[in-house]
């Protein structure tokens, strides 16, 4: 079994096939040339910092990773800047949360 260490103090177990990731990115491959998602990343808004980029600059993330067990359908999917999609990794939106509220209390 491969282990995965994603950020933070914690360890999984991948739950999705290599044959599963591979089908999903496929599918995440053609929702990118949808208009839908050039209409999502045209608003310019990173999904977790809120921050303005130009849509060049944002990258599709799974709100679930794939990893994870994650799918790419639109309801999973939102563009992030390459700052936070990196730091994101195979967080789930719960471990990403609480990672954003861990650095806010050590800024303190």
């Amino acid at each position: 079994m491969n282990f995965q260490k994603p950020p933070g103090d914690f360890f999984f177990i991948p739950s999705a096939t290599e044959e599963e990731i591979s089908r999903e990115k496929r599918k995440a491959r053609e929702l990118r040339a949808s208009q839908w998602w050039k209409n999502k990343k045209g608003e310019g808004r990173c999904h977790y910092c809120g921050n303005i980029f130009s849509p060049r600059e944002l990258t599709m993330d799974h709100l679930v990773p794939l990893i994870r067990g994650g799918k790419s359908v639109k309801a999973n999917l939102v563009p992030a800047c390459a700052e936070c999609n990196a730091k994101k990794k195979y967080m789930l939106p719960i471990e990403w949360e609480e990672y954003m509220e861990n650095l806010k209390n050590t800024d303190k």
